[in-house]
């Protein structure tokens, strides 16, 4: 991930640390259902948010953008600019709302965790802490699920019932098959006719080309994209330390594996896919974020906070 970006926050994440914002994802688990979760995990980040010298964007940033030249003196809002020292405009309603897509890979290497919980539960985690939030902010959500072919989809709309409905359908998501991206990509290009921000959560352990070819696609149409790639701490630290037998989810091919004999190709392997995905992505205009699933979800909110102020 490129860290060195420009962006109107500086050095956001140092900012609104706090431990409220720090929410492990196995505690979410054992919360009764994922409004609750969507709620606690919201509330906590908005709380870090209202922390940070720059709450004048964060809390208000779906009714304000940054002045530029040209706009009206009028328009500016000066109790925002007391609170952060930066000129802040009214928007009118029409510049507000957005449609978010969330692309939920539902394929069966989803379903892999070392722990508690697998990456497919820690996506429902995420898509419906960012759904509320997007919610919250009037911006009308969307989800889809797909494999190899699009299984389930729900179109963005900003009512109160749809977000019920959201979360109804991300707590009964169904395990797939294999993930393919060529079908789901191009009929998303199909169903979404205006612009908005197309969100998709996957381990992204598939053809790249593929991926990038639908991307693109995408792109060209003017929809934003911003990757979430989910991998749990053992993909990423391979911390095997004896004979083993591993099973591909998806194809259910096995292979024996000596762990101090494999370690090192396997580390340079992922390492290697790794950079091509991160190469591929900002080739393509799309912003792509590593999440590991030991870890809590305000980092992912932030950086959709980040790109939808920079899309505003």
């Amino acid at each position: 991930m490129n860290r060195n970006r420009k962006s109107t926050i500086q050095n956001p994440q140092s900012e609104i640390r706090n431990p409220q914002s720090f929410i492990d994802p196995v505690v979410l688990q054992k919360l009764s259902n994922l409004q609750l979760v969507a709620k606690v995990v919201v509330q906590g980040f908005v709380s870090g948010l209202h922390r940070s010298p720059y709450h004048g964007f964060s809390v208000d940033f779906a009714e304000y953008r940054e002045y530029t030249e040209g706009d009206d003196l009028r328009n500016i809002d000066w109790n925002v600019f007391a609170r952060s020292d930066r000129y802040y405009v009214k928007k009118y309603q029409g510049e507000t709302n957005t449609a978010l897509h969330f692309l939920v890979d539902v394929s069966r290497s989803m379903h892999y965790g070392s722990g508690e919980i697998t990456k497919l539960e820690y996506a429902r985690f995420l898509v419906a802490s960012l759904g509320y939030f997007a919610f919250r902010q009037k911006d009308a959500i969307g989800l889809y699920f797909f494999d190899d072919a699009m299984r389930e989809y729900l179109p963005p709309r900003l009512r109160r019932t749809h977000m019920i409905r959201f979360l109804s359908m991300l707590a009964n998501v169904r395990e797939g098959g294999s993930t393919g991206w060529q079908q789901p990509l191009e009929q998303i290009a199909q169903l979404v006719t205006r612009r908005g921000m197309i969100v998709i959560v996957s381990d992204f352990y598939s053809e790249l080309e593929e991926l990038f070819k639908g991307i693109r696609l995408l792109r060209c149409r003017g929809h934003d994209a911003i990757l979430f790639q989910l991998l749990d701490p053992y993909e990423l630290e391979f911390p095997f330390d004896r004979l083993a037998l591993l099973e591909d989810a998806e194809t259910k091919d096995k292979i024996l594996v000596v762990p101090q004999a494999s370690r090192k190709h396997y580390l340079e392997a992922f390492a290697s896919h790794q950079e091509t995905l991160r190469e591929r992505a900002l080739s393509a205009g799309a912003d792509w974020m590593l999440i590991r699933t030991d870890h809590p979800l305000d980092e992912a909110l932030l950086r959709y906070l980040t790109l939808r102020h920079k899309r505003g």
